[in-house]
């Protein structure tokens, strides 16, 4: 065995470790890493404050150098690197981390960008006038000192802060197992609240909510929204959305819109949030930036997003709340020391201990004043006997030579004092008061020079005795009537808050608090669009603005190129944020938002449409209907007409469509072989016209058609021969409008409503059209205006974009002029106007 070895002690691996990392999290907890609810601050920033007030580095004072500070905290308070604690110092500097900042700097300390302070050599500080609050009185006794790391010097364990520094400026921290993400608050809000629980010690969390509604943060922005907060003030635990504030300005001659950021959210690095914005750019993420410029200097934040043509600013910063941190969620944490032990605090709470604590500091501090005022009491009365025995004094001074004897003399005897009979007299207390002298007096008194001495007047000695008692008499007032400590502390935060309403002190974050729950289409650019449908069911949609204008008789362009043995049996304008009404061959209506086929299709792909409902078997899709984002309501005014392509018509109320369910609902019996060709919607006087397959049509009140249920099939609208079909069916406001047919051939006229007489239902109409082999079968027909624009398409896919007036009108005889130049085995299949 080892002689160096005297004992040896068996040890449980598990019980060593859960000792030692306890005692290291505990460390971490206590000195490092959570604030102490009395004075809101982590040791390195209470040290950082003490050393600066220390060396007299306070408001109004010359600045000193960071590094001298550093220098001081790191050699005498805090065995830690010059780099946190540097780090630490000028965070208490930077007004957009602090909603109150504690520090004056000099110099660069860093920015919102995330740019670092310059060197602590060539940056200077100085203690602000808000922390002289914090530190005022720490010389009275009021705080407890402990040795520091060498014990060569005293440290406070606590400050005796005037203010509720814990929730102004918050803080935030990760210990082992625990955190705390405390955010700031308005002072003036805070100390309101503080003054309700001082007045009323059982109001509830709620009653002080009324004063503290929600944090107030040092970047300004938007609180959205207050349950999270409410629920964070109740229970300690809670959460908050912040957003950057924004407003839009024109610009390219008004022209364009641009966002302008203004305010960002709390703790958000500008210059990240700008590279976010870019990288979602480059990634097709967000759509319609132009341009991002940074035009942010002393007097503030702007960041300029110049937007393209068309595009919504709204959709655009909806997409940037959604996708970057213009919008964050700030998670509340109340986490706190108490007594040394971390703790969950309610809002009540961390008011209750920080109240707690200053009247602990008052306490103290009154104690600490009747020891010093006694002290200068009794030797003034020392002073007193002295000066009313000025020669028996005198006598015995210079009648003895030692310094001992004079004392031992002037110890035994006993006095009299025409100022302490005076003093009895007012005072009843005082009445036994036996005048002897104590070592202290005679120091004091043995300290003066004789003519020192004599010039001293006994009046003056009367009334500072006098002031004295009088303060003793305050100070006991304090110290055992709870009314006038607490009159004590209503005065302390009264005046706090009056130097803040002087500095025009205003909350910085606006509340927004009703939230608004954003739906897909708040994040889908409203754009007008034209969807196509085929035989096959394959639905695809492209911008208007892809199609360009061009002169009636061209070969028009194609749009879909993968069309093998399918071909279009039907085209739509509308919008991204209308809703698409989905007819099938068994009579049932489907609905569908139109975004639902733009979304996560980038390279714009045919999509089946059968796909997004849950069909029957040999049910699918035939015809497509725009309901627009008026009558997404279904409002009760408002009525559906359909017409089959047999001839049946039939009138419902768009209110009987209101719930329509994912599996569908019936709209319609359809007899075999019959399928709805069109449906429209009127407001009940409107007129209604429908055009055959065989040139003919037939106009006829709405009203003529009686109100049926969903459950029917509906009335003969026109008398059709064999082999004819209905191929339009059209709503009538007025006679000044144009009827714009087109055939197969590609052949098309406009010939006025006028010349359209208005007949029964269920006859066989008038001739509309001169039909024959060359320009072949009507296919549509629409209203149409001189400033139209049309859209036509073949069943190849090709269309052609042209205006209505370079249409000729015509009357109803005629077989009208070429529109579009096909090519063999092409058919016109489609027209419809266009959105602008």
């Amino acid at each position: 065995m080892n002689k160096y070895l005297k004992k040896i002690l068996d040890i449980s691996l598990e019980k060593e470790m859960k000792k030692n990392y306890l005692n290291y999290a505990m460390s971490v907890i206590i000195g490092r890493a959570l604030p102490d609810v009395r004075d809101g601050l982590k040791p390195v920033h209470r040290r950082i404050l003490y050393a600066m007030y220390k060396i007299n580095n306070i408001y109004k004072k010359p600045f000193i150098k960071c590094a001298r500070i550093v220098g001081e905290v790191m050699g005498k308070f805090h065995p830690h690197g010059d780099n946190s604690i540097y780090e630490a110092l000028v965070r208490m500097t930077q007004n957009f981390s602090l909603r109150y900042t504690l520090i004056e700097g000099q110099g660069n300390f860093g920015s919102i960008d995330g740019d670092n302070a310059a060197a602590m050599r060539y940056t200077e500080c100085r203690l602000k006038k808000i922390s002289n609050e914090i530190l005022k009185d720490i010389e009275k006794n009021t705080v407890d000192f402990i040795s520091n790391y060498d014990g060569k010097e005293k440290e406070p364990i606590i400050l005796p802060s005037k203010i509720p520094n814990l929730l102004i400026n918050g803080s935030s921290g990760i210990a082992v197992g625990l955190a705390t993400n405390i955010p700031p608050h308005n002072i003036l809000e805070v100390i309101n609240a503080t003054i309700f629980l001082l007045k009323n010690k059982n109001c509830t969390i709620k009653e002080l909510i009324k004063f503290i509604p929600a944090p107030d943060l040092p970047t300004g922005g938007i609180i959205y929204g207050l349950s999270g907060i409410k629920k964070a003030y109740k229970t300690g635990k809670g959460k908050m959305i912040i957003k950057g504030k924004v407003h839009f300005e024109k610009y390219n001659n008004n022209l364009n819109t641009a966002i302008i950021i203004d305010e960002i959210p709390f703790l958000v690095n500008k210059k990240t949030l700008i590279e976010k914005i870019i990288e979602l750019v480059h990634k097709k993420k967000i759509e319609g930036i132009n341009n991002i410029k940074d035009e942010s200097n002393k007097l503030g934040i702007r960041i300029v997003i110049e937007l393209k043509d068309n595009k919504s600013p709204k959709t655009i910063l909806n997409i940037l709340y959604k996708y970057t941190q213009l919008q964050e969620t700030f998670g509340i944490n109340f986490v706190a020391l108490v007594k040394k032990k971390p703790k969950l605090l309610n809002l009540k709470q961390i008011l209750e201990y920080f109240l707690l604590h200053r009247k602990e500091i008052i306490i103290r501090k009154t104690k600490f004043q009747i020891k010093k005022i006694k002290k200068k009491k009794h030797l003034l009365k020392g002073l007193a006997i002295a000066i009313d025995n000025i020669n028996k004094f005198i006598k015995i001074i210079t009648s003895l030579k030692n310094l001992k004897d004079i004392k031992k003399k002037l110890l035994k005897k006993v006095w009299f004092s025409k100022i302490i009979e005076k003093i009895k007299k007012n005072n009843k207390n005082n009445k036994n008061i036996t005048l002897k002298l104590t070592n202290k007096q005679i120091e004091k008194i043995l300290q003066i020079k004789l003519q020192n001495l004599t010039k001293i007047e006994k009046k003056k000695i009367f009334k500072q005795y006098k002031k004295i008692e009088k303060k003793i008499i305050i100070y006991n007032k304090i110290l055992f009537d709870k009314n006038t400590l607490k009159e004590i502390i209503f005065k302390e935060l009264t005046k706090i808050k009056e130097n803040f309403i002087l500095n025009k002190e205003k909350r910085l974050s606006i509340i927004e608090t009703q939230t608004i729950e954003l739906i897909k289409e708040d994040f889908i650019f409203l754009e007008n669009i034209i969807i196509t449908l085929s035989f096959l069911g394959n639905i695809k949609y492209q911008p208007i603005s892809n199609y360009k204008l061009q002169k009636k008789g061209g070969k028009g362009k194609k749009i879909i190129t993968n069309l093998k043995n399918d071909w279009i049996i039907q085209l739509l304008t509308t919008n991204t944020h209308d809703y698409l009404l989905c007819f099938t061959n068994k009579g049932k209506l489907y609905l569908l938002k139109i975004w639902e086929i733009t979304q996560n299709n980038e390279n714009n792909e045919n999509k089946l449409i059968n796909n997004f409902f849950k069909l029957k078997k040999n049910e699918k899709i035939t015809a497509i209907f725009a309901l627009s984002k008026e009558n997404k309501t279904f409002p009760q005014n408002k009525y559906i007409f359909m017409a089959t392509n047999l001839g049946k018509v039939k009138r419902t109320p768009l209110s009987n469509f209101i719930n329509i369910r994912k599996n569908g609902i019936i709209a319609i019996e359809l007899d075999k072989n019959d399928f709805l060709i069109n449906i429209v919607l009127t407001n009940g006087n409107n007129d209604i016209m429908l055009f055959s397959s065989s040139g003919k049509s037939i106009k006829f009140k709405e009203s003529d058609i009686k109100l049926t249920g969903r459950f029917t099939k509906g009335i003969n609208g026109m008398n059709l021969k064999k082999n004819q079909t209905i191929i339009a069916l059209l709503v009538i406001k007025n006679d000044n409008q144009n009827i714009l047919t087109v055939t197969e051939n590609g052949f098309g006229k406009k010939t006025s409503v006028k010349e359209y007489t208005k007949h029964k239902k269920g006859t066989k109409g008038i001739i509309t059209m001169k039909i024959n082999k060359k320009n072949g079968k009507i296919i549509g027909a629409i209203p149409v205006k001189e400033k139209d624009e049309i859209i036509l398409i073949t069943n190849k896919a090709i269309t052609i974009r042209i205006k209505v007036s370079e249409i000729p009108i015509m009357k109803r005889f005629t077989q009208g002029i070429k529109l579009i130049s096909l090519k063999e085995n092409n058919k016109l299949c489609g027209i419809q106007k266009i959105f602008k």
